[in-house]
């Protein structure tokens, strides 16, 4: 102690402010959510990975949750670990009550409570009207809404009594409507109204619930469904006031921002992350 102390006032005698708080911060002692758990629903890749990234790096131990890319969540796993962050993947469909549960289960096992829940897993395929089906319903709104709810529901059982932080992950589209979209877009509408019905119910328990809802976003998912490239893509970009399409990275921060004390007076709120696309 008495070496670190030494330390520590060496850099105050010879250090600017900036320099110093940037070396505090290396050193993890200002980390916006240290001592917090984070549990990051379908984080193997593409913006939960992101964000798993990200609030890891700010001091949260972090859930890698995955449904079925096992390799994918212990890469992120690995990056954070590697970066001298905490985590676990834990496999779990989140449209089955059992699988939430389990990964709430293995949540405490590892790290002892949950503080911030990350509702990111979710599907996606566009479709014109005429060939909709009722297994393309189905599967989106089971992932997108009923796993959301979910696992908010068994998020809510395991937070502390000083509340917690749920982060849904919305889309534009819910504002944009594009055509092609219906049964997703209507997902992402209900996933609008969840967050503001939950953050009236969940209130008192000083539970807060935001969503984010981004634009499109070059992830692995947005590539192999043909978006990044494409004609759509490049008149979003165009269109967009900040000139491009968005990535993972310009999504975590707000992530950690919704996760943190810094908007401990924020509730039922949607936050656009669309680079100004409306």
């Amino acid at each position: 102690m008495h070496g670190r102390c030494n330390k520590l006032r060496g850099i105050l005698s010879s250090t600017p402010l900036i320099q110093l708080l940037v070396t505090l911060k290396g050193t993890n002692k200002m980390s916006k959510l240290n001592g917090k758990v984070s549990v990051v629903t379908g984080a193997s890749k593409g913006i939960g990975a992101g964000i798993a990234k990200g609030l890891a790096a700010e001091g949260s131990s972090v859930v890698v949750n995955y449904a079925n890319s096992k390799a994918d969540a212990d890469r992120v796993v690995a990056d954070i670990k590697t970066a001298g962050g905490k985590a676990i993947a834990v496999q779990g469909d989140v449209a089955k009550s059992a699988d939430v549960q389990r990964i709430f289960a293995e949540t405490k096992k590892a790290f002892g409570r949950v503080d911030v829940l990350v509702n990111n897993a979710g599907i996606y395929q566009f479709a014109p009207l005429e060939q909709i089906t009722e297994e393309q319903f189905h599967r989106h709104f089971n992932t997108n809404v009923l796993g959301l709810l979910l696992a908010t529901q068994e998020a809510a059982k395991h937070f502390p009594p000083e509340g917690g932080s749920v982060i849904n992950i919305g889309s534009v589209v819910s504002d944009i409507t594009p055509p092609a979209s219906a049964v997703y877009t209507a997902t992402k509408g209900a996933v609008d109204a969840v967050t503001r019905v939950l953050a009236k119910e969940l209130g008192s328990r000083k539970i807060r619930v935001n969503s984010i809802n981004p634009g499109i976003v070059e992830t692995e998912g947005t590539h192999t469904a043909g978006f990044i490239g494409s004609d759509f893509e490049k008149k979003n970009a165009a269109e967009a006031p900040l000139g491009r399409t968005g990535q993972p990275s310009d999504i975590a921060p707000i992530a950690v921002f919704l996760a943190s004390q810094d908007s401990g007076w924020l509730t039922g709120e949607t936050l656009i992350a669309s680079g100004g696309v409306r």
